[in-house]
């Protein structure tokens, strides 16, 4: 069968599935909303309690990594994610779900080599390129200071 490239890509794009870049930015955005406006609930019901601003910006993120992971144990939080996309992977709680889901995947493989070796897919870099980079930004600080 002979095509010529024109032809090709009018097939191609009569194959292809049509984008819903729209609904789904509307949806990354409502769903991120959400996810956002409960940390912010819970900030404000720790500030209520009496809790100063930084205290309870900081029980609020444990909060959210909490309910993200445990979520993600349930289930929930994949499910959410499969709707919201973007919107669910920028809160706190889409790193929790990255580092749990890969541990959880891996449940099979027994506890040591499998949940602990795999709950560092995701972390193990995150965690090493953000000490680099806050090595490599103090430093630089350093020797600005110097100047």
């Amino acid at each position: 069968m002979n095509m010529t490239n024109e032809q090709y890509n009018e097939f191609v794009q009569s194959k292809t599935p049509k984008s819903k870049i729209i609904k789904n930015c509307i949806k990354a955005f409502l769903i991120g909303g959400l996810i956002c406006l409960i940390g912010q609930c819970f900030m404000n019901i720790y500030q209520y309690l009496g809790i100063n601003k930084e205290d309870s910006a900081t029980i609020t993120t444990i909060t959210m990594v909490f309910l993200g992971t445990f979520s993600t144990g349930l289930d929930i939080y994949p499910r959410i994610a499969k709707h919201g996309g973007a919107g669910t992977l920028v809160p706190v709680t889409g790193f929790a779900n990255a580092v749990a889901a890969p541990a959880l995947e891996a449940k099979t493989e027994g506890y040591v080599l499998g949940v602990g070796a795999k709950i560092f897919t995701i972390a193990g870099p995150v965690i090493l390129f953000g000490t680099l980079a806050s090595i490599v930004c103090g430093l630089l600080y350093f020797f600005w200071q110097m100047l």
